[in-house]
């Protein structure tokens, strides 16, 4: 399924595997809420010029409680991305404050910037976070070990 424009809260929410779900536009808050299967695609629209890692897609509290599937972001995501994911795998060019927080399984790549206290709570699952800004460890709640990766 293709969408066009702009999707209110949860969109996407409850999904189930074998669905292939593409919104060109952007999203409010709870995208992905409890998500246990398929694919998610969400990018602008053709007609959006503007740089992506600097633009929120997506709101607030996306991929709440999600259980598994696949999203893809092209843009930023808000505050609290991915907040007790325990088998989805996430993609996105960027997101705020308290990324990954109670996570528990899944995957989240960061590909832009985060904001603070990433991970709080984090019991399990794997974040990769890219250090644009060389101040990752700054960003990282202090209770989460952290690994770099150099290559």
């Amino acid at each position: 399924m293709t969408f066009v424009g702009s999707a209110g809260q949860s969109f996407a929410a409850f999904m189930i595997p074998a669905m292939n779900v593409t919104l060109k536009g952007q999203a409010n808050d709870y995208v992905g809420k409890s998500m246990c299967g398929g694919q998610l695609v969400v990018k602008p629209d053709e007609a959006f010029k503007a740089d992506t890692q600097r633009n929120t897609i997506i709101g607030n509290t996306c991929f709440y409680g999600a259980t598994g599937g696949n999203a893809f972001i092209v843009g930023r995501a808000g505050e609290r991305l991915a907040v007790r994911n325990s088998g989805a795998n996430i993609m996105t060019e960027g997101a705020g404050d308290h990324c990954c927080e109670y996570m528990t399984g899944g995957r989240v790549v960061v590909l832009g910037r985060v904001g603070r206290n990433l991970g709080a709570g984090m019991t399990g699952g794997l974040s990769y976070i890219y250090d644009y800004d060389k101040n990752f460890e700054d960003k990282v709640n202090k209770d989460v070990r952290v690994q770099r990766i150099e290559t």
